[in-house]
C-alpha cells in the first residue's frame, strides 16, 4: 500500500463519519432551516466523495456525474429557500 493509497483512504473515513453526522443532523434538526443545511452539506460530501474515488480509480466518467449534482444541488437549495415558510407559520 503506497502513501497515496492510505490518504485516500484516510479521506474516505473522514466523508464515512462526516456523512454519519449530518445524516443525524438531517434527521435530528431543531427547524427545516438546520434540515435544509444539512441537505446542502450532504450534496457537497457526494461531490467530495465522488472526488476521492476519482481520485482512486482514475476513471473520468465520474466528473459527469459530479457535475450533474452539484447542479442539482444548487438548483434543489435555491428553490427551497425560495419557497420555505418560517417554521412558527
Amino acid at each position: 500500500m503506497t502513501y497515496y493509497d492510505i490518504g485516500l483512504s484516510v479521506a474516505a473515513a473522514f466523508i464515512a463519519v462526516s456523512f454519519l453526522i449530518t445524516t443525524w443532523r438531517i434527521v435530528v434538526g431543531p427547524n427545516s432551516l438546520d434540515r435544509l443545511v444539512g441537505m446542502d452539506a450532504f450534496i457537497a460530501m457526494t461531490q467530495c466523495a465522488l472526488a476521492v474515488y476519482l481520485c482512486w480509480s482514475f476513471n473520468t466518467s465520474v466528473v459527469n456525474a459530479m457535475l450533474v449534482v452539484a447542479l442539482l444541488g444548487f438548483i434543489s437549495t435555491v428553490a427551497v429557500t425560495r419557497f420555505r415558510r418560517r417554521d412558527n407559520q
